[in-house]
């Protein structure tokens, strides 16, 4: 597996991540702990040192899990969680007040039986909170020493921008990594989050590369699914099947396909070494339920797409072109070179 620099630090990340968000879920489509410590054992066996979890993920079980299945291994783990969604009842289990994020990262301390996060994102804005008073908490937790870098995930353009200049202007702990879906079906944040996170030197941690699974290669034109997640996605959602059942995500698949036959590789593998490939991609999230999964996941770590192949993906899943923005770019440049 290789190592990429996490955005601007010294940081070395694994180009796939494990994320471990159904570890310890009940249901059908949770990963039972025995399972997981062994996916999570497996994915370490093979080069990775990445974990992303929150605390919110299985009511705080996934966690649990985790921390249990790195005992002993900690000093090779980069281990990364969150925080933001509720965790209780109470008005204040939730959010980014300094009240509530003081008592989250305790509590996530204890479940992952460590102390210290390597990473501790802000799960998505808080439009209850000052960004300086989250940004000042986090801050703290850094010279504390319990926390070692911080991210964001979901926020928008704006948010980013703002929070930085707060940090900026109160020489305070900065964002270096961003947290986002990203899939050959999903390249909305290309609009303006690439360009941003590389001008300030944010890495970018994808999740969601196989499009909610509908990248395996498993879903058929005209065939709507009657189980599985996207199955399961309520039409409002991004994964919903009527936002996946398009022509331009069936020309995806179509030469997905193609090049899987011509590599002899699978679909997924596909898709998530697209996704490393991408600029700004420090680390790509896979989320598995079974040691199949993770092993056909992992498969795209010793896959090189050529450039060739690439841009055949690209030209299959490239967005709208955003016309204002590219007339003002082209002039802005013209004038520049002028």
């Amino acid at each position: 597996m290789k190592l990429k620099r996490l955005g601007n630090t010294g940081l070395l990340t694994s180009d796939i991540a494990l994320g471990t968000m159904i570890f310890g879920e009940e249901g059908p489509r949770g990963t039972r702990p025995d399972d997981a410590e062994r996916i999570i054992h497996a994915y370490l066996d093979a080069g990775g040192n990445h974990l992303d979890t929150a605390n919110v993920y299985a009511g705080g079980r996934s966690e649990e899990v985790t921390g249990k299945a790195i005992n002993g291994k900690r000093d090779r783990i980069i281990l990364a969680t969150k925080v933001n969604f509720p965790m209780g009842d109470g008005p204040n289990q939730r959010g980014l007040s300094r009240f509530n994020i003081m008592r989250a990262v305790e509590d996530s301390l204890r479940r992952l039986a460590t102390d210290y996060i390597d990473l501790y994102y802000m799960h998505c804005w808080d439009y209850n909170t000052p960004i300086e008073e989250s940004l000042r908490a986090f801050d703290d937790l850094v010279r504390q020493g319990k926390v070692r870098y911080i991210g964001m995930s979901n926020f928008k353009a704006w948010q980013v921008m703002k929070a930085l200049s707060v940090s900026n202007a109160s020489s305070l702990e900065r964002f270096v990594a961003g947290q986002y879906q990203y899939s050959l079906v999903m390249r909305d944040i290309e609009y303006e989050f690439v360009e941003l996170f590389d001008s300030e030197g944010i890495g970018l941690t994808p999740w969601g590369p196989l499009g909610g699974g509908f990248l395996t290669g498993k879903y058929k034109r005209g065939d709507k699914p009657e189980e599985g997640r996207i199955a399961a996605m309520e039409d409002d959602t991004e994964e919903a099947w009527h936002r996946r059942n398009t022509e331009r995500n069936w020309a995806i698949i179509d030469v997905m396909g193609s090049i899987a036959e011509e590599r002899g590789v699978t679909y997924s593998q596909v898709a998530v070494t697209w996704t490393r490939r991408q600029p700004t991609v420090s680390s790509v999230i896979i989320g598995v339920r079974t040691m199949e999964q993770l092993e056909d996941n992992l498969g795209a770590a010793e896959l090189e797409l050529s450039d060739d192949e690439i841009q055949r993906l690209n030209r299959a899943s490239q967005l709208p072109e955003m016309y204002p923005y590219r007339f003002i770019e082209s002039y802005s440049r013209k004038k520049v070179e002028d």
